[in-house]
This record gives C-alpha cells, sequence and structure tokens, in this order.
C-alpha cells in the first residue's frame, strides 16, 4: 500500500489521519501532517487465518489505487466555448422550438434551456445527441501540432515582470 501523501510503500500498519477535511491513509513519517482519526472497530469477529508454513511468505497484499472516473475522462476533447450559440442556431435553422427537440432527444425541456442559456455544460450522452440531430459539432479535438503549438508558446510570469534593484549603501 502506498502512502497518500508522500507515495512511499508504507511498511507496517498505515496511519488514517484527516487533513483539510480530507481523510488519507498515509505512512508514520506523514501522520504527524493531520489529526489521527480512529478507525472503526469491526464488529464481526472472524477466526484468524490459517498461519502459512515456516519457510515460506505469503503473497503480499496489493490493492490497486483506482480514481472514479468523471465525465471529463470520457470526453475525448474540449467542449466549444460559444456551445450554447451553436446550438441556439442550428435549433432555429432547423426551424424547432426547444420542446421539440427535447422530444426528439428525448430529455427534458429544461435541460435544452439551461444548455441554450448557457448555465449547463452538456454531459456527453446529450451532446452526442444534440450534435447528431443538429448537425453540428460542439467538441473541439486537438490535434497533436496543434497541442504542441499551444504547449510551445512562452507566457511570461511574474518573474518576467518584475525588476529588483538593489538599495545603495
Amino acid at each position: 500500500m502506498q502512502c497518500e501523501m508522500c507515495g512511499e510503500t508504507i511498511r507496517g500498519i498505515p496511519k488514517l489521519i484527516r487533513v483539510e477535511g480530507a481523510e488519507l491513509q498515509v505512512c508514520s513519517r506523514c501522520g504527524k501532517f493531520g489529526t489521527e482519526v480512529q478507525q472503526p472497530r469491526r464488529t464481526d469477529v472472524r477466526r484468524p487465518a490459517a498461519r502459512p508454513v515456516q519457510g515460506t511468505r505469503a503473497p503480499p497484499m496489493t490493492v490497486p489505487a483506482q480514481r472514479k472516473r468523471d465525465m471529463f475522462d470520457y470526453m475525448e476533447g474540449d467542449i466549444v466555448e460559444d456551445y450554447a450559440e451553436r446550438i441556439r442556431n442550428a435549433r432555429m435553422e432547423k426551424g424547432l422550438s426547444q420542446k421539440d427537440l427535447a422530444l426528439q432527444m428525448m430529455e427534458r425541456e429544461l435541460l435544452i434551456k439551461k444548455i441554450e442559456k448557457g448555465e449547463l455544460i452538456p454531459e456527453e450522452d446529450v451532446r452526442k445527441k444534440l450534435e447528431k440531430l443538429l448537425g453540428i459539432k460542439l467538441v473541439d479535438i486537438l490535434t497533436s501540432d496543434e497541442e504542441k503549438k499551444t504547449q510551445a508558446k512562452i507566457t511570461q510570469t511574474l518573474g518576467d515582470l518584475t525588476v529588483i534593484r538593489k538599495a545603495k549603501k
């Protein structure tokens, strides 16, 4: 098991601490950075597991650390900034009302209204339905050349703008 703070392999029993409201399993060195939380005791009593024969080792228990995926992990690109305008214009060109579009998509009219106002970013399945029905693209996919260009741009930092003057003695 790895320490959730420093990333080192935890030897022994991990400590459960609370840092800024988050509960983390950490090593003994990182335990000092938060307040220790008592681990809940198990109420179900189980028999101890059979001990391995001397001279053989039990395989180490490894738990894969996986984080829950959110909607941005499933998107293949970035949603365009003017998505609300594009949806509204395409809907009007097709001669559909918000209610008609919602019925065709089998979604609620309120969802369409909020998306067109820009109050709500459409989820992946809704975005695909909108793109299909209206014949528009709402995702801006960067190719590797475009990514390199955006990464290669030099941006100024505070250090570039600051002039340090030495005081005269």
